[in-house]
């Protein structure tokens, strides 16, 4: 499986950021990043998430969804 690069020109990237390059609410966004599954870094209210562990955490999420569609099938 090859993996996804996010092909952003900035280094760390808001909510708005997210949402538009994944097409989801800020909802979904936000949901991910209280919980913790989404790692982020707080100024005050704003959001920020480095490039690259937002690309860390889709490859991640991506090998996750591919083995439960493995262990549905066998």
């Amino acid at each position: 499986m090859e993996r996804i690069t996010v092909d952003l020109p900035k280094e760390w990237l808001t909510v708005a950021d997210i949402c538009e390059y994944m097409g989801v609410s800020t909802f979904v966004v936000t949901s991910q990043l209280r919980s913790g599954t989404l790692p982020a870094v707080k100024f005050g209210r704003e959001w920020r998430v480095a490039r690259r562990d937002f690309e860390d955490w889709i490859n991640e999420q991506r090998a996750q969804a591919r083995a439960r569609q493995v262990e549905g099938s066998g």
